[in-house]
């Protein structure tokens, strides 16, 4: 993501822990030297990558109905049998390994639901191309509960997204009109270069946003997620959905109805949202001073150069490749495109 990609690499050594020298190695989760089963069958095991503020997998789980049960019964062979494969699992509650390695299939996407992106997708979650995965998903918490308890979670968590979704477009409208409406302090043509070595494109542009070159660039140009050297609005929309809408998701799926409400997950979007149009409104207000005591508006330096901003990705390119982009001076683009796989590539 832009956000990783365009720093220093001081900047993400907590991204980089997971997705370069822990990613699809088979020691990561059996333990280097000891790769013993028995230890990649626990959930702590799951635990170093999959924390954090946007990937709250495991706080949501230790926290919730399972992780509790999980922890208070570890450690009684009687009700986790470490020994046993998963395949043949008979657990008084679920670990990570149990829902989403099913049978010890490794694929640990394969278990999960339409909610791509970590929640951030809006999209159609009764359409049927998503049936198979939504099926798949039931199938798993029919091991303990019955098929129509297993569906009423699913619905619940799909009207938590449902709802967070709203919100995040209401957000997201309140930046985008200040952005159309040239009020936004600093506009993207102002800011240091973005990752790509381009600073004409506005960060939330993205996805199904590509359309409409008053965002900047041409039409099909896609902007990155930013959440540094950006105005406070856009960094709020940022946090919204991919902190607190990811909260909301992956609490209601891990049975952690704490972070889904209280954790900074339906309550935080709330707080971002009024704060976006707080700001918004005083933005307004002061564009609107300045216009009738005609006042001209420039945008401060500090927002297009600085000790830390001359180390990121964008002012490297600018100053060493001038006219290029990332996309040029890389051999193979595809890594950076903002789409998502097919969903039965899932």
């Amino acid at each position: 993501c832009a956000w990783s990609i365009e720093r220093p690499p001081g900047d993400t050594a907590g991204c980089t822990f997971c997705h370069t020298s822990s990613e699809e190695r088979c020691s990561t989760c059996h333990q280097r030297h000891q790769f013993d089963p028995k230890v990649a069958r626990r959930s702590e095991q799951c635990k170093t990558c999959r924390w954090g503020k946007d990937h709250r997998d495991w706080e949501a789980y230790d926290i919730g109905l399972h992780g509790t049960v999980y922890q208070v019964n570890k450690w009684d062979p009687k009700q986790f049998d470490w020994n046993k494969k998963l395949a043949d699992a008979d657990y008084v509650g679920p670990t990570c390994q149990y829902c989403h390695m099913r049978g010890g299939h490794h694929n640990a996407q394969r278990f999960s639901t339409v909610y791509t992106s970590m929640g951030m997708s809006m999209a159609d979650r009764g359409a049927p191309i998503w049936k198979e995965k939504r099926d798949r998903w039931v199938s798993v918490c029919d091991d303990c509960h019955s098929p129509r308890f297993a569906r009423e979670q699913l619905q619940a968590l799909d009207e938590a997204c449902k709802d967070a979704s709203l919100k995040y477009r209401e957000t997201f409208k309140v930046a985008e009109d200040l952005i159309k409406d040239g009020v936004s302090d600093p506009m993207p043509k102002d800011l240091c270069p973005d990752f790509s070595g381009q600073n004409h494109i506005w960060s939330l542009k993205i996805g199904a946003y590509h359309d409409g070159e008053a965002y900047g660039g041409k039409t099909g140009e896609s902007g990155e997620f930013r959440m540094s050297n950006c105005t406070d609005v856009e960094r709020l929309c940022f946090e919204s959905v991919g902190y607190f809408q990811t909260y909301i998701m992956k609490g209601m799926a891990h049975g952690s109805w704490n972070d889904a409400t209280y954790s900074d997950g339906s309550f935080g979007m709330d707080r971002w949202l009024v704060n976006v149009k707080q700001d918004a409104s005083q933005a307004r207000r002061l564009a609107a001073i300045e216009k009738k005591v005609g006042v001209t508006w420039v945008p401060e330096s500090f927002w297009k150069t600085g000790e830390w901003l001359d180390q990121l990705t964008g002012p490297y390119i600018v100053k060493n490749h001038p006219g290029k982009t990332i996309f040029d001076l890389c051999p193979d683009p595809g890594w950076l495109d903002t789409h998502h796989a097919p969903a039965e590539e899932v």
